[in-house]
């Protein structure tokens, strides 16, 4: 993942590649500015990214509202301090991460929600289908709204997927050479689209087995006689999970299910950063 000093400096690169000349009209005039939050009942995240990018070129964050907090509409939310150029150099980056970051806590939020009111205690999780560049904010924000970030990249933890398999030529072959690259310390999952071969992953020492792309019914036969076989193994529930439908894959054989759609076509929530309107009246 992205070093958070890089991604700065790269996020605020990609809006002002060379010269601000809408900045300059302004010029270094001390100003202050409202962050409004516009979208009813969000959970704030991101709140440390947005303070980096203003700390960054030369301005101060006073925060009314708590990492984590639950906000309502037209809400000020933090106050903005500094030379007016530079607040406007930060503006967009700002709110670019503290937008992206609170829609996706605000869902993770929800979903947590739902997997306690039906009294299901495995792991909702996210996954790495993240916005490039952009996977230090969307992963942090999963764990702001409640649930689990799952891996962080191909380095967390070994996954293997059915590419995986296919190159190397048969699902037995794949772990057990996993095995031998990662010895006892890792623990290896595989994606499995039967029972079949679930069967085989944990007979060739998988530690978990993703069940992919299967119905609920499907979903919760398969994890029982899975559980049952081999008591010690791990079920991920994955593919087609959506917030309407999550529910339906709960079970008592089901430990973790993991959706696409918490950083995939997730709604941002709406924040704009106001300078106070002159007193044209004076």
């Amino acid at each position: 993942t992205m070093a958070p000093g890089l991604a700065l400096v790269l996020w605020l690169a990609e809006d002002t590649p060379n010269f601000d000349p809408a900045g300059a009209c302004v010029g270094s005039e001390e100003v202050e500015a409202k962050l409004l939050c516009k979208t009813p009942h969000t959970v704030l995240a991101g709140s440390p990214f947005f303070t980096a990018v203003f700390t960054e070129v030369g301005c101060t964050v006073d925060w009314i509202y708590q990492e984590g907090a639950v906000i309502d509409a037209v809400t000020v939310t933090a106050v903005v301090r500094g030379p007016a150029r530079c607040l406007l150099l930060g503006e967009r980056p700002a709110l670019n991460c503290l937008s992206r970051a609170s829609g996706i806590a605000t869902r993770c939020s929800r979903l947590k929600l739902t997997a306690k009111s039906a009294g299901w205690h495995g792991e909702v999780a996210g996954t790495r289908k993240t916005t490039p560049g952009f996977r230090l904010v969307e992963k942090y924000a999963m764990l702001v709204g409640g649930i689990s970030m799952h891996r962080q990249d191909l380095s967390g933890m070994v996954m293997l997927k059915d590419n995986h398999v296919w190159a190397s030529g048969s699902i037995t072959k794949v772990v057990k050479v996993a095995r031998s690259v990662c010895g006892f310390s890792s623990k290896i999952e595989v994606e499995c689209c039967s029972t079949a071969e679930g069967r085989e992953a944990a007979a060739a020492g998988a530690d978990i087995i993703m069940l992919d792309n299967f119905q609920p019914q499907e979903l919760h036969v398969a994890a029982r006689d899975l559980k049952n076989e081999f008591p010690s193994l791990q079920i991920e529930a994955s593919g087609g999970v959506i917030p309407e439908n999550l529910a339906s894959y709960f079970s008592s054989h089901v430990d973790i299910i993991s959706l696409g759609c918490i950083t995939q076509g997730c709604p941002v929530s709406d924040f704009s950063l106001k300078v106070q309107k002159p007193d044209t009246k004076k």
